[in-house]
């Protein structure tokens, strides 16, 4: 299992690292036949690695994405990740559960949360 586990883990990691190339075709080479992404918030599906390489050519981006893993946990064939993402005009946060099989990464479900003002009743409790 520890075997497994250390695959998968560094598969994501390699995921990441490939993302920072901004050459999302390579990037489909981690991905397996059968990948699925869900975005459960817009409520959309992609399916395939050609569809997955394309949204992210496509997407209107002010320069390179680059990419900054925060947190990574692993148990078995799951793997999540917490990453930043910015092209220098907009960042975002995405938390990303990801499915490994066969070496590759088979499904994925990402949250993209948008940032929000503290609510001042709290101010008390919290720091900036």
């Amino acid at each position: 299992m520890e075997g497994d586990v250390l695959s998968a883990l560094a598969l994501i990691q390699r995921f990441w690292d490939t993302m920072q190339t901004n050459d999302f075709r390579a990037v489909g080479d981690l991905l397996h036949d059968d990948f699925v992404l869900e975005w459960p918030q817009s409520g959309e599906t992609v399916r395939g690695r050609d569809n997955f390489a394309a949204i992210n050519e496509h997407y209107p981006a002010a320069g390179r994405w680059r990419f900054e893993i925060h947190r990574i946990l692993c148990d078995g064939d799951q793997v999540v990740t917490d990453v930043s993402v910015t092209d220098d005009v907009i960042t975002g946060r995405a938390i990303t559960f990801s499915t490994v099989c066969d070496g590759r990464i088979l499904h994925q479900t990402e949250f993209w949360p948008d940032p929000f003002e503290p609510a001042p009743w709290r101010a008390q409790w919290v720091e900036r």
